[in-house]
């Protein structure tokens, strides 16, 4: 299988560490700016006259790119898997897809307490979520500078409420697309940066589950917990530790762990997926609607 590679910063970089480790990946070609040694590397996608040679292409570029490198490929290539990395746009845009499939990358569906929690939550009723994450930009990315990072961009898709989207894409995917939708959108801190830093909302999804969600660039203590109530039981799934608890009514607790969980193993299984059965991976319509929630988010706060 030969795979084309498109972006290779850091979560490019990411990918092709995972994606070279597959016995049936037989060669990554790059397109980036960068010069790779012992890598065959393009500028651009239009520099490439014998495209429809790839299998797998992998889009890991800014955010802001997306639409218009998706849009090629929809237009270049048929009958290809396209991987993009979420979010699918920096704002919503039309796009329709009929040659290819596209999967969007929201890898926290491929954590192993995640995917038990979907099989607990299958025959129960969701009364309410509360999903929060936080993380102080400057602790992301150790040895760079924040400021210079797409996140702390604006024009270049950057801010919290488009790097975390994962609470909105699992939340949705537990519980059905939210609607009744009411949210903040700001920048509320000292960071040097163009977008927001926080977002909050709450809603009602299309299921009847209220839904809490709070993100932010800001705290100092890195967090991220689902919190899920239904009629029989309550969960709390923290990220961080690996722990998932289950509580009954009669006061029965259930713990669940992965305590060894390695780095990459949540995208070897995307990758997997997308090549394979495609059970968990976000498909492209699940993409449009995370984006269609963040949209709404972003006209409520103009």
């Amino acid at each position: 299988m030969k795979v084309l590679l498109i972006g290779f910063g850091s979560i490019g970089k990411r990918h092709f560490e995972v994606l070279s480790s597959f016995s049936q990946v037989e060669k990554i070609d790059l397109v980036t700016k960068q010069n790779i040694d012992d890598r065959k590397c393009y500028k651009n996608l239009e520099n490439i006259e014998d495209i429809e040679k790839y299998d797998y292409f992998v889009i890991a570029s800014e955010t802001n790119k997306h639409y218009e490198q998706l849009n090629y490929l929809e237009k270049s290539v048929k009958g290809k898997f396209i991987f993009c990395e979420k979010p699918l746009f920096e704002t919503n845009r039309e796009l329709v897809l009929k040659n290819n499939k596209v999967f969007i990358g929201y890898v926290l569906r491929f954590h192993p307490l995640l995917v038990k929690l979907k099989e607990f939550l299958k025959e129960e009723k969701i009364i309410s979520v509360n999903a929060k994450c936080g993380q102080y930009l400057p602790y992301w990315r150790p040895n760079t500078d924040y400021r210079e990072s797409y996140s702390a961009k604006k024009e270049e898709g950057g801010g919290v409420l488009l790097d975390l989207s994962h609470e909105i894409d699992y939340v949705q995917w537990l519980c059905g697309n939210l609607e009744e939708i009411k949210s903040y959108q700001v920048k509320v801190s000292e960071l040097e940066i163009s977008s927001d830093d926080l977002t909050m909302l709450i809603g009602r999804t299309s299921q009847g589950t209220i839904v809490n969600i709070s993100i932010d660039y800001i705290g100092k203590i890195t967090y991220r917990k689902l919190l899920v109530d239904t009629l029989e039981n309550s969960y709390e799934l923290d990220f961080i530790k690996n722990s998932l608890i289950q509580k009954d009514k009669s006061g029965l607790e259930e713990v669940y762990s992965f305590s060894n969980l390695e780095r990459n193993h949540m995208f070897e299984q995307m990758h997997l997926d997308v090549l394979n059965k495609q059970k968990y991976i976000s498909t492209f319509n699940e993409g449009l609607e995370v984006m269609n929630t963040i949209s709404t988010i972003q006209e409520q706060n103009i």
